[in-house]
């Protein structure tokens, strides 16, 4: 989960502030026991920060948000999450297209969206 998280936090773009607040993110959930692959909303999340090296500050509390929901919500057991991001979100929707179809290919694998009332809330930072 740790290195899809930093490959995702790696494609935001570098604010010359040290940190930029507002991110478009999306989470996405799939598990080695089964076919089936989550995808959340594009949500845009005011209160969200990525820090001076491009990297979503508190991304495992994101995915643990989303982990949290689709084990109480949707029954799914280990399950791995995560989160794809971007300050822009024309270029977030276009590499989330690149990974559906990438999912797509093939056809075993199942894609579900996760329910509109899933929404990721402000990470607690320490």
């Amino acid at each position: 989960m740790f290195a899809v998280s930093m490959f995702a936090g790696a494609t935001a773009k570098k604010s010359k502030d040290k940190n930029k607040y507002g991110v478009y993110m999306a989470g996405v959930s799939a598990s080695f026991t089964d076919s089936l692959i989550y995808f959340t909303d594009i949500q845009y999340l005011d209160s969200a920060i990525v820090d001076g090296k491009g990297f979503l500050v508190g991304r495992s509390q994101y995915s643990m948000q989303l982990k949290d929901f689709l084990e109480t919500k949707e029954g799914g057991k280990n399950r791995t999450c995560f989160m794809f991001f971007n300050v822009k979100k024309n270029k977030l929707q276009k590499e989330l297209l690149k990974l559906k179809e990438k999912y797509n290919k093939g056809n075993n694998m199942v894609l579900k969206n996760v329910n509109p009332e899933f929404k990721f809330e402000k990470a607690e930072l320490y």
